[in-house]
């Protein structure tokens, strides 16, 4: 949510609903503002949800929820977020990147949850810093080079806020919390969620307990792979840039993570495509480039080595 804000109590904050949204990460934005006017002994927060035409959305579990607005009929709201998961720009066209725009134009603060930030990268509304859900993230950068996304839990800019869904929305509601009425509430919120304490802003999303001793130049390599994906850099050339030799990098490789960096390379260009399979509706020669195979044919083989069955075969799986 916002980073400062002098309205009214309750503050009003907005959800507008994407088909296939995450219904966890929305429900974990909403229930420690409920928590804080229950302990507050007043209404502090206020939520309302909105689709696009006032009907029940469903979410990616399956489940409809109801809203109280429409597009048209939706009060000005001074936080906003975008909540999406599965296929986020589905239901994306020209009527609503101008609805957003002109919610911007009119003060509103944009954010998102999950991924939704795809939404308003997609309509040129995104300034700061971004997060969003770790196995969207590769395809996100691809799509917005320019834009700086990082796997974190929340990011809160001047313009707007981003919560990279699931639990994580949990800490950036509790954020909003402590910034508006103090820690001794939060606290309190806290301890009735049951929430860890430790949790930072900057907390990777994913249990990185593989890689979380891994020496400074192998997590500099590894972010390397991770921002070239689609155009992979040639081993020789990831070892060049954080200044070691080939032979230096095979060898750290081989201590730390017990395989070489071409499969650790390969891995990581795998895992976004099993993403891109069973999240998007792209073409397998559209994934099989944005994971840096030349043909669908050779993306095809290496897929079902790694992950058991074809890109094809996954998707009927899942049907």
């Amino acid at each position: 949510m916002r980073l400062t804000y002098q309205g009214p109590v309750p503050e009003p904050i907005g959800f507008l609903l994407l088909p296939r949204f995450s219904m966890v990460a929305l429900f974990s934005a909403i229930d420690p503002l409920r928590i804080a006017n229950r302990l507050a002994g007043q209404p502090l927060f206020r939520w309302h949800l909105v689709s696009r035409d006032g009907e029940p959305v469903t979410a990616s579990n399956g489940i409809p929820l109801s809203v109280e607005h429409d597009l048209d009929n939706a009060p000005w709201l001074p936080s906003l977020a975008v909540c999406a998961s599965f296929e986020p720009m589905a239901a994306v066209d020209q009527p609503l990147r101008d609805w957003l725009a002109q919610r911007r134009a009119q003060g509103a603060c944009l954010g998102a949850l999950d991924t939704g930030v795809f939404c308003l990268a997609d309509a040129g509304l995104i300034e700061d810093t971004v997060t969003l859900h770790w196995e969207s993230l590769p395809e996100f950068r691809r799509r917005h080079p320019d834009i700086e996304a990082v796997e974190s839990l929340y990011e809160v800019g001047p313009v707007g806020f981003y919560g990279a869904g699931a639990s994580a929305s949990i800490d950036l509601a509790l954020d909003t919390i402590r910034r508006r009425h103090g820690d001794a509430l939060t606290r309190r919120v806290k301890q009735q969620l049951v929430h860890d304490h430790r949790r930072l802003p900057a907390s990777r999303q994913r249990d990185a307990s593989e890689f979380e001793r891994l020496p400074e130049r192998l997590t500099r390599v590894i972010g390397l792979m991770d921002s070239h994906l689609e155009s992979p850099l040639a081993i020789a050339e990831l070892a060049a840039q954080i200044g070691l030799s080939e032979r230096q990098l095979e060898r750290d490789c081989q201590h730390h993570l017990a395989r070489t960096p071409s499969r650790l390379y390969l891995e990581r260009r795998l895992a976004l495509a099993h993403h891109l399979v069973t999240s998007t509706r792209h073409g397998v020669m559209d994934i099989a480039l944005a994971s840096g195979f030349a043909s669908a044919s050779s993306f095809t083989r290496a897929f079902r080595q790694h992950h058991g069955a074809s890109p094809r075969e996954l998707r009927r799986r899942l049907m």
